[in-house]
Order: C-alpha cells, then structure tokens, then sequence
C-alpha cells in the first residue's frame, strides 16, 4: 500500500492452517468469540459473510459502553483474504491477506484510514487494540485444537 502514513499495519504467525484461521472469520458464532480487544464483548444484528454483505454488530466494552459498528464485507477470497469496510466512525478499510508457510500462516492485518490525520488521531488505540484482537483469535484457535 502506498499511503503508508494512513495505514496501520500488524503481523502474526499462526500454528494454524488459513482455512482454520478462515473459518474463524467465516463462522459468526467464532466471529463474536475473539473480535474486538481484550474485554469486549460482540452481538451481531445483521452477518452476510458474501461480497457486499453486511456487518451490523454492537461491541460492548468492558466499561459498559456500547459501541455500534456497520461494515460491509468488499472482498472475499477463500482462504486467503478478506476485506472489510467499515462504514461507521472512524471509516476504514480493513485487509486480512493469510499467507501458508510451512504449515503455519503469516496473517497480516493492514487498517487504512481515510487521511493521515485519522490513522494519527486512533493510532495510540487500534495498535494496541489490533494486537489484542490476534491475541484472542489465537487463543480462541488454540482452544478449537485442543
């Protein structure tokens, strides 16, 4: 991507396969489990996991307060990419490339904002929150292999 001021990146290898780690965005019922930082909590109104299906979800932080989300899934390549808009505050562009490596999956995980001046303003929180995010997919995937 070139405007790399509007991006946030992060990567993780997983000890899965990408249908497994798929399967975990695919699935809502695995969806609600792990999206989100640590914490938060998801009820899903509305879940059409097609090209230009939508994504209607409340996320429920640990503090109470309620967080409603709109996104539209833009491109669905099974098992290897999903892209995500999201339509509600702050608008971004979420892109999911899972990459096999020797029996394991580099997932990357790029967030374009609309402008250098968003990805600046919510960088101190979705770094964080993004590796949050991983972190409860793995242990979500764990949890499914053991």
């Amino acid at each position: 991507m070139s405007h790399t001021n509007t991006v946030l990146s992060t990567e993780r290898v997983l000890l899965h396969t990408p249908q497994r780690i798929f399967a975990a965005f695919e699935q809502p019922n695995q969806l609600a489990q792990w999206w989100g930082p640590k914490g938060f909590t998801n009820t899903f109104e509305e879940f059409e996991f097609q090209e230009g299906g939508r994504w209607v979800f409340v996320m429920h932080g640990p503090n109470g307060t309620d967080y409603p989300n709109e996104s539209l899934f833009l491109e669905i390549q099974p098992p290897s990419r999903i892209v995500i808009g999201h339509v509600s505050a702050p608008r971004f562009t979420l892109t999911v490339t899972l990459t096999p490596a020797d029996g394991q999956t580099l997932l990357t995980w790029d967030q374009e904002f609309e402008s250098p001046e968003v990805a600046a303003k919510v960088r101190s929180i979705c770094e964080p929150a993004n590796e949050e995010n991983l972190d409860r997919l793995q242990a979500l995937l764990e949890s499914l292999a053991s």
